[in-house]
C-alpha cells in the first residue's frame, strides 16, 4: 500500500528560507537515488521552477484558492510517480486571505493529512523562537508540525539556546540548522529567485543548497517524518481522464522571453485532445501549421530588443490573428500582443493586435489573487463564468486608443485587470489578460481552447 510519503516545508513568514530548504532537501534526496515529485503551493513560477530544476521532474501547483479540495487530492494523487513528495507552502504557514487563514499553506497540509516541517529565521532571536514555534503548533493543533529548522543562525552559541528552547517547549525535534549565507548565493528578483532559465550558473545553485542539506540537515529523520505520514484519503477519488488522441495542433511558446505555464494546463490541453507544440519567438521565422496558439506569461522585457528585432516572426502571429487563429495569451503573451513596450525610456514594437503601450516599472503594478467575472461573448470562455487566477507584473497601460472590434471581457471582482478593473481584451479569436488561470481549477479553458481549435481547423481545410 503507498503511504505517500510527504512533507510541507513552511515557514513562519515570507522569506524566511522555505525555498532555500525545499531545493537543497529535494536535490539531496535526489542524490540518495529518491524519485522526488515537486509541488508549489501559491501564485508562482519561479520558485516552481527552480524545485523542477532540482528534482528533475515537473513541479505541480496544489493552491486552494485555484482548486477544490477534490481536484486537490485528484491531482496529488496522479501526479505521485515518485517516492517522495516535498510540498513548499508560501508566506506564513497561517497566512491566507482572511483572519481565518482560508486558503493558507496550513490549511494544504489538512487537506492532504501531511507533516509539516517548519524553517524558521532565528535573526536576532533566541529563546523567543521556542515562544513563535509553540504559538504555530497551538493556533491549530489540526496541523501536524513535526520538527523545526532553524535559518540564519549566528554561530553555534546562538544555535545552541535555540535548539534547547524548541526542544524543551516544544517536545519538537530541531532537524537542522543553516548559518547566514554569503549574499548574492541565490540572487533574487521580481518577488523572488531570478527563473532558473536566467541564471547563469544553475547547475551550481543547485549544488550549492544540497551541499547546505547535506551539512546542516538530519535528512534521515527529515525522511521518518515524511515515511511515516499516514495515507490520505484518496481511496475513492475517481482517477484522472485518460488523454484523448489529438484532434487539433496547439501551439506553445516557450523561449527564453516565455516560461511561465502551469505543467497541469498544458496537461489539461493534450487530456483534451491537443497535440502541443513548440515554438521560439525570439529566435523562430513563423508560425507553424497549427490551430491554435497558447502564450504564457515571462519576461519579455528582458527580451525586448530580441522580440523588436524578430520582425518576420511578429508579422506571421499577426497575420495569423487576423485569419481567425485563436490565441490565448496570459500577462506577457498580452504585452507581446500589444503596440509596444517601453523599458528604460527605449520603446519595442511588438506585434500589435493590441492598440496598448506597456512601459515597465520600478515596482509592481499589481500582485495577488484575481476573481474574474467573465461578462461578454469571447471565443474561450461562456459569459457569466467566474475564474479565480492570479496577477504579478511590473507592465503598466501607459497609453491606449480604440479600434474597431476591440472589447474587454472580463470585470474584475477582485485584482486590478488591465484598465479600470477590466481585464480579458478580445479581438477575433484572441483574448488576452493580466490573469493566469489553473485549468484544473478553471475546466472551461481547455474544453473552450480546443473547441475553437477545432472550428478553426474545420474551416481552414
Amino acid at each position: 500500500m503507498n503511504n505517500y510519503p510527504r512533507l510541507v516545508i513552511a515557514g513562519v513568514k515570507g522569506g524566511s528560507g522555505k525555498t532555500t530548504l525545499s531545493l537543497g532537501l529535494i536535490a539531496a534526496l535526489k542524490s540518495r537515488g529518491l524519485k522526488v515529485i515537486p509541488f508549489k503551493k501559491g501564485p508562482d513560477y519561479i520558485d516552481a521552477g527552480w524545485l523542477s530544476a532540482a528534482a528533475k521532474n515537473p513541479c505541480f501547483n496544489l493552491d486552494p484558492f485555484f482548486l477544490t479540495r477534490e481536484k486537490i487530492m485528484e491531482s496529488f494523487a496522479a501526479h505521485f510517480t515518485g517516492d517522495i513528495t516535498v510540498i513548499e507552502g508560501n508566506r506564513g504557514l497561517y497566512d491566507g486571505m482572511d483572519a481565518e487563514g482560508s486558503y493558507s499553506t496550513a490549511e494544504l497540509a489538512k487537506f492532504l493529512h501531511s507533516p509539516v516541517i517548519l524553517i524558521v529565521d532565528c535573526t536576532k532571536m533566541t529563546r523567543t523562537a521556542a515562544a513563535v514555534v509553540l504559538g504555530c503548533m497551538n493556533l491549530d493543533r489540526d496541523v501536524d508540525i513535526k520538527g523545526v529548522v532553524l535559518n540564519q543562525v549566528s554561530g553555534s552559541r546562538h544555535e545552541s539556546v535555540v535548539r534547547q528552547s524548541i526542544e524543551k517547549y516544544c517536545s519538537l525535534p530541531v532537524l537542522g540548522a543553516i548559518p547566514r549565507l554569503k549574499s548574492g548565493e541565490m540572487p533574487e528578483r521580481h518577488m523572488g529567485l531570478t527563473p532558473y532559465q536566467e541564471h547563469p550558473d544553475t547547475s551550481n545553485v543547485l549544488t550549492i543548497v544540497e551541499d547546505i542539506a547535506r551539512k546542516y540537515l538530519d535528512l534521515d529523520a527529515i525522511l521518518g517524518i515524511a515515511n511515516s505520514a499516514e495515507p490520505p484519503n484518496i481511496n475513492s477519488l475517481s482517477p484522472m481522464a485518460h488523454s484523448l488522441s489529438p484532434v487539433v495542433k496547439i501551439g506553445v511558446i516557450r523561449d527564453s522571453a516565455f516560461q511561465f505555464y502551469y505543467p497541469e494546463n498544458l496537461e489539461e490541453l493534450e487530456r483534451g485532445g491537443a497535440e502541443l507544440v513548440e515554438i521560439n519567438a525570439v529566435e523562430g521565422e513563423r508560425l507553424p501549421d497549427i490551430d491554435g496558439l497558447y502564450i504564457g506569461g515571462g519576461f519579455p522585457e528582458t527580451n525586448a530588443i530580441k522580440l523588436a528585432e524578430n520582425a518576420g516572426f511578429r508579422e506571421s502571429v499577426r497575420e495569423s490573428v487576423e485569419r481567425g487563429l485563436p490565441v490565448y495569451a496570459e500577462c506577457g503573451g498580452l504585452m507581446f500582443l500589444g503596440d509596444s513596450i517601453t523599458v528604460k525610456g527605449e520603446s519595442y514594437p511588438m506585434v500589435g493586435i493590441f492598440p496598448l503601450v506597456f512601459e515597465m516599472m520600478e515596482r509592481p503594478q499589481a500582485h495577488g489573487y484575481t476573481i474574474v467575472e467573465v461578462k461578454e461573448d469571447n471565443p474561450f470562455y461562456p459569459a457569466g463564468t467566474v475564474l479565480h487566477g492570479h496577477e504579478f507584473h511590473y507592465s503598466a497601460l501607459v497609453e491606449d486608443r480604440e479600434k474597431d472590434g476591440i472589447y474587454m471581457a472580463f470585470g474584475m471582482k477582485r485584482g486590478q485587470g488591465i484598465k479600470d478593473k477590466a481585464d480579458g481584451i478580445c479581438y477575433k479569436n484572441t483574448l488576452a489578460t493580466y490573469t493566469h488561470i489553473h485549468a484544473l481549477g478553471s475546466p472551461e479553458w481547455a474544453a473552450g481552447f480546443i473547441k475553437k481549435a477545432k472550428e478553426f481547423k474545420d474551416k481552414n481545410e
